[in-house]
């Protein structure tokens, strides 16, 4: 086993794992996983660039990981960022930064590459012979990928939670015209991404990230969360319809006493809850099967 340490940086939040991985079979024993919302790509639609405080935050939660890197002895470290850090004219600052607190520079990686590493990480303990579609809806973007053991189609779209919400809402609760315009603009991406992907021929749909672990909990009713009971938790379309009307209708306050909604998904659990909704009506999909393993899991694997 080789104890190795990935790190995903997106648009909303950024995350740590640290695992012991078998490199021929892929096992996978994890030793700390966690998360921090670190907002990096606040304005970046509008403005194009990083803002200097969304910076200041990401590197705090890299000096904290780094503290854990070094105290669990990983071998191997490799840093990932995503939409946010693509899209951005000062890239350089944030990469600079990353370099000076952890030693490694960050790979800013396509759209396609982040698909692979979603679709490695999210289907690793799934042995069915179907065919699957990976949906990770993040901050930024959406990624979706087919395939069954290897990634057949993948797309990235411009569509994620924090994009969305900070291009069309103005109102707490939304008005029926900013829901509205988010809708648009998710049946627009999936017309992109199914130029390239054939999103309605999938056997199983399989939804990662904050946006969908979140509805889920919120389906089952859970008083706190717990990654173990929405591992491999299946979600039916009517109950994502539910909870995403629930969203809608909420206020902020009203949100943040929802005991599973994290802090820093307050303000734009609606627009991933709309995404994930448009998704499923599109796909035809009775149900999500959803996944606490992703991106993260595919950079550790990847390292090892």
């Amino acid at each position: 086993m080789t104890r190795v340490a990935g790190i995903d940086c997106g648009t909303n939040s950024i995350r740590l794992l640290v695992a012991d991985v078998h490199p021929e079979t892929g096992d996978l024993v994890e030793l700390d996983r966690r998360m921090t919302i670190v907002r990096l790509g606040q304005g970046v639609d509008k403005t194009g660039r990083l803002a200097p405080e969304a910076l200041e935050r990401t590197f705090a939660a890299c000096r904290e990981y780094a503290g854990i890197i070094r105290d669990l002895g990983a071998e191997r470290l490799r840093f990932v960022a995503t939409s946010a850090s693509r899209d951005a004219e000062n890239r350089e600052d944030f990469v600079n930064g990353v370099v000076e607190i952890l030693g490694v520079e960050p790979e800013v990686i396509t759209g396609d590459q982040e698909a692979a590493f979603s679709f490695t990480g999210a289907t690793g303990e799934l042995h069915g012979m179907e065919t699957y579609l990976v949906v990770d809806i993040g901050g930024g973007s959406t990624e979706f990928v087919t395939g069954n053991r290897h990634v057949e189609a993948a797309r990235s779209v411009d569509v994620g939670c924090v994009r969305l919400t900070e291009r069309h809402v103005r109102h707490d609760p939304p008005t029926a015209e900013e829901a509205d315009a988010i809708r648009a603009d998710v049946r627009a991406a999936l017309d992109l991404a199914a130029e390239t992907v054939p999103i309605t021929s999938a056997g199983t749909l399989v939804g990662l990230a904050g946006s969908v672990t979140t509805v889920a909990a919120i389906a089952l009713g859970l008083t706190e969360y717990d990654s173990t009971k929405i591992h491999h938790a299946r979600i039916s379309a009517g109950q994502i319809a539910e909870v995403t009307e629930r969203l809608l209708s909420s206020t902020h306050a009203e949100r943040a006493a929802i005991p599973v909604i994290h802090p820093g998904r307050v303000d734009v659990i609606i627009a991933g809850a709309l995404v994930l909704r448009e998704i499923v009506e599109r796909v035809g999909a009775h149900e999500v099967v959803v996944s606490e393993h992703d991106i993260l899991d595919g950079i550790a694997l990847s390292v090892a």
